[in-house]
């Protein structure tokens, strides 16, 4: 690289869920010369909180991680007003074309070599050179949609058309109006994605969106139910108050009409 070249250094984000590998790439991006500061993350959530709180001129992106995978947060990065560079390290070759589907800059195989990533980054430096100042980014819509794999097709379920969502083991299983969808993810994670839109933890095994309740209910023992169209969900008594609290804030708001169908 020239003189020119070096006079200015790259901010990159490296996230990778296998500990090992995200310590391997982190070390590999600090080595190179055009890397002024690497951040490393280990699963997409905690990326997207990082791209929030500054900018970044590239994100070096695992394929496959749980919950949210590679070429889904890359489709997400795509939508903010300035995005990093995307570029995808990944074991499996047959990613490549869905890699540069999504508007990937680059595509490295692991094991990842010194001077083939020096290439890489050289072309992240070029390009961040060449494009003008832009205003911080806005926030990322944090899985506003969930792929669910069914008979080897995959397919996208709205967040916006989940009415509650159920803990089964490692997996989690979506209900919407038409029906239910199971995907692997524990509830514990998807809470962490949707507390901000609305949904809100009923129960050990239930997360509840507040917008689909019509009424709540009493079951045969005296337990809560909060019905919705999708089905009824138990509610617990120390999450009782929160949710009684959050469909009167949610009235008050005009954010739904009780018993109104979503």
């Amino acid at each position: 690289m020239n003189g020119r070249v070096n006079e200015a250094r790259l901010r990159v984000l490296a996230v990778d869920d296998v500990a090992p590998a995200l310590a391997e790439l982190t070390r590999l991006l600090a080595a190179s010369r055009c890397v002024e500061e690497v951040v490393p993350a280990g699963d997409a959530l905690t990326a997207l909180k990082l791209l929030q709180a500054g900018r970044f001129d590239a994100a070096f992106l695992d394929i496959s991680m749980p919950g949210m995978d590679g070429l889904e947060l890359a489709s997400l990065l795509s939508r903010m007003t300035d995005p990093p560079e995307i570029v995808f390290v990944t074991a499996f070759e047959e990613h490549a074309v869905s890699a540069y589907g999504v508007g990937a800059l680059d595509y490295l195989l692991k094991p990842v070599a010194a001077e083939r990533l020096d290439a890489t980054l050289a072309r992240v430096l070029r390009v961040a050179r060449a494009a003008d100042p832009a205003p911080p980014a806005p926030a990322v819509d944090e899985l506003a949609a969930v792929s669910v794999e069914l008979g080897g097709r995959t397919r996208y379920v709205r967040r916006d058309d989940v009415r509650f969502a159920e803990a089964q083991g490692d997996y989690v299983r979506l209900y919407t109006r038409g029906g239910s969808h199971l995907v692997r993810m524990p509830i514990s994670r998807l809470e962490e994605y949707w507390s901000g839109a609305g949904y809100v933890r009923v129960h050990r095994s239930f997360l509840l969106a507040v917008h689909a309740v019509q009424e709540l209910r009493s079951d045969t023992s005296g337990g809560l139910l909060a019905h919705t169209d999708a089905g009824d969900v138990p509610v617990s008594r120390r999450h009782a108050r929160e949710l009684r609290e959050r469909l009167l804030e949610a009235a008050t708001r005009g954010d739904f009409s009780p018993g109104r169908p979503r």
